[in-house]
């Protein structure tokens, strides 16, 4: 297997954890707003591990976008779809989708009541979930099953 085949296949099989954890993470949240509970430490580092997994898998994609021969800069790249999703929109929805996390993050420990961390979560663990997914939908690949 070649770099480019790894790559393809550990950021394929990544993405489940990081669906996983912000579910997790989405679930603790939508919880703690109905249930009005505190936010524990719990939620935190389910919170925080959601984000560095998210963070992760966006360093495999880097790594992955300068090896794919999917990814290309030309005068068509824009004009075909397929080369103009690999090279621009997964990469551009991928981003937006971490910088919500990374918000959410961020306002979910700045919020001092438990409502409001939870509510930052749900907010915007939730929007960046709803990205990934479009964008999966998007590459016209299985959801399910892991690109070899």
């Amino acid at each position: 297997m070649n770099a480019y085949g790894f790559f393809k296949y550990f950021h394929s099989g990544f993405r489940y954890v990081v669906v996983i954890l912000v579910l997790l993470a989405l679930i603790q949240s939508i919880a703690g707003m109905l249930g009005k509970k505190p936010y524990t430490n719990g939620n935190r580092l389910v919170n925080l591990f959601a984000m560095i997994s998210a963070h992760t898998q966006l360093l495999l994609g880097i790594v992955l976008y300068f090896l794919s021969p999917f990814v290309q800069f030309g005068s068509t790249t824009m004009k075909e779809a397929t080369t103009r999703y690999w090279t621009v929109e997964h990469l551009a929805m991928m981003i937006f989708a971490i910088v919500l996390i990374t918000i959410g993050h961020s306002k979910s420990k700045k919020a001092v009541l438990p409502e409001a961390k939870h509510r930052a979560v749900f907010i915007f663990y939730g929007l960046a979930l709803l990205i990934v997914v479009v964008a999966i939908v998007q590459s016209h690949r299985p959801f399910f099953g892991v690109s070899a």
